[in-house]
């Protein structure tokens, strides 16, 4: 063992030739800096308090509620009691959509033709058929949400419940749309 070769040789040169600058350190070099206690302060808890404030200040007037499969909201302008109606499913539906086997954009789409048209025949209460997203991947449904986030968004709208059990569920939307003007 105690013998070098030249590939021992040329591993050491390597070596050298990778390090050579290199210098050990001294004594003093070696010991640690002083540090402090890292502050003990919860921030997470902190932040989240801020961020849930700050939601509250920016949140939308309007009432929206997703509660379990169901979806629920009340914009300004409709009445406690149209809502109650409107949720106990006692409006005429006058027309509908069904939105199965679209993409999202097409969706989209179809939804605001439909209640451009709807408003146009001075319709008050339609129905959107979105489905409850069961046949959707396993990030979950893609049209209901985003039925309700276009929903939402329109001024013609006043408010939506999902529709009663024998009108389609949780995977249906009663719609309510402002009185043409």
């Amino acid at each position: 063992m105690g013998r070098t070769t030249d590939s021992d040789d040329d591993d050491r040169a390597l070596l050298e030739s990778a390090y050579g600058g290199v210098q050990p350190l001294s004594r003093t070099d070696r010991e640690r800096p002083h540090r402090t206690a890292p502050d003990d302060t919860p921030r997470q808890s902190e932040l989240d308090r801020q961020a849930v404030l700050r939601e509250s200040l920016e949140a939308d007037p309007d009432s929206h509620e997703e509660s379990g499969e169901g979806l629920l909201y009340r914009a300004n302008g409709l009445s406690e009691s149209d809502f109650r109606k409107l949720r106990r499913g006692a409006f005429t539906l006058q027309s509908s959509i069904d939105l199965h086997g679209l993409n999202r954009e097409q969706a989209r789409l179809a939804l605001a033709e439909f209640l451009a048209e709807s408003a146009d025949r001075g319709y008050r209460c339609v129905k959107v058929i979105h489905g409850k997203g069961l046949g959707s991947s396993a990030a979950g449904p893609v049209i209901k949400p985003a039925v309700a986030r276009w929903l939402r968004r329109r001024q013609d709208v006043l408010g939506y419940a999902s529709a009663k059990p024998q009108e389609g569920g949780s995977g249906a939307t009663v719609v309510l749309l402002r009185k043409p003007r």
